[in-house]
């Protein structure tokens, strides 16, 4: 009887491949259905009777911050991906291109979704090849921290981008806010919130300032070097009276007025916007009402209609 595939390895310490008559029996199946029910059924019973394997290798990952449940959620995943791709006529072994590929689906997912930091996948593959330079170094030297040249001509990187993998060996998880700064501060410790800097009030007005930037260029000079004065230099009606020589009175009085007028221009021009929306919007439905009108009204000689009391 034909030894299932998902059988315990055997004494000699390898698993059985898909050669056994029933798993290569199914992928030629397979490739024989056409697309539907019956060949995702198949698919299906497939996956199931590599499952284990695929469990196997998420146990590999236990204990790396992600919850074996989770790995083998994601391996499961990528065995359905291997049997969906896999074409045995290339003469390989299901096995020897499922392993690779659920490994593959395995250390994606750390590498996208484990993250707590955005890093590019660049400086992740830095990452990589910077650890692996460290540990040896590391086992080689044992006592003395590798410097960053070090690691650089032992992954054959440069000096920079063994620094960004340095950089990215601490990224794999975020920091919280209420972490105290390496470095002291000059008022004593702060936590990362306290060096967070707060909204810009000013970000408030700049549509305001977009919407009225028209109408101050339409103002007289003299106007213009006032309002100038009064809201951008922070200077006062008297001083801006002794400036140029006027009164405070009037001063107050071209002010008012030309905030007056640019005021009614925005709003007036805010009008004219919803006036021409309305309108827009009005001859569609005015179209509307005439086209249903147009099919639906009854003809000039027909008689009238008499409806059912």
């Amino acid at each position: 009887m034909p030894t299932p595939a998902h059988t315990p390895a055997s004494p000699r310490g390898r698993h059985p491949h898909d050669d056994a008559p029933d798993t290569a029996e199914a992928f030629r199946r397979l490739a024989r259905l056409p697309d539907g029910a019956s060949k995702e059924r198949l698919r299906q019973e497939i996956a199931t009777d590599w499952l284990p394997m695929a469990h196997r290798l998420a146990g590999r990952y236990r204990n790396r911050g992600e919850s074996l449940d989770d790995l083998r959620q994601v391996a499961a995943l990528g065995l359905v991906k291997a049997v969906s791709r896999y074409d045995p006529a290339r003469g390989t072994a299901f096995e020897s291109y499922a392993v690779p590929t659920i490994d593959g689906e395995i250390k994606r997912h750390f590498r996208d979704c484990m993250w707590s930091v955005h890093v590019p996948r660049r400086v992740q593959a830095l990452r990589a090849r910077v650890r692996a330079a460290h540990q040896e170094l590391a086992q080689s030297r044992p006592g003395r921290e590798p410097t960053a040249a070090e690691i650089a001509e032992h992954a054959d990187l440069t000096e920079q981008e063994a620094a960004a993998g340095l950089e990215a060996l601490e990224s794999f998880s975020s920091l919280s806010l209420d972490a105290q700064c390496r470095q002291p501060m000059d008022n004593g410790p702060m936590s990362l919130a306290d060096t967070l800097g707060a909204p810009d009030p000013a970000l408030d007005v700049v549509l305001d300032r977009e919407a009225v930037k028209p109408q101050l260029c339409r103002l007289p000079e003299r106007e213009r070097h006032i309002l100038y004065l009064r809201f951008f230099r922070g200077m006062t009606q008297s001083m801006i009276a002794d400036q140029l020589g006027i009164s405070q009175m009037h001063v107050s009085r071209l002010i008012s007025r030309s905030c007056s007028a640019i005021r009614a221009e925005v709003v007036g021009a805010e009008l004219a916007v919803d006036a021409a929306e309305d309108e827009a919007g009005g001859s569609e439905t005015d179209r509307g009402v005439t086209e249903y009108d147009r099919t639906t009204a009854p003809k000039a000689d027909s008689p009238p209609q008499r409806h059912a009391a």
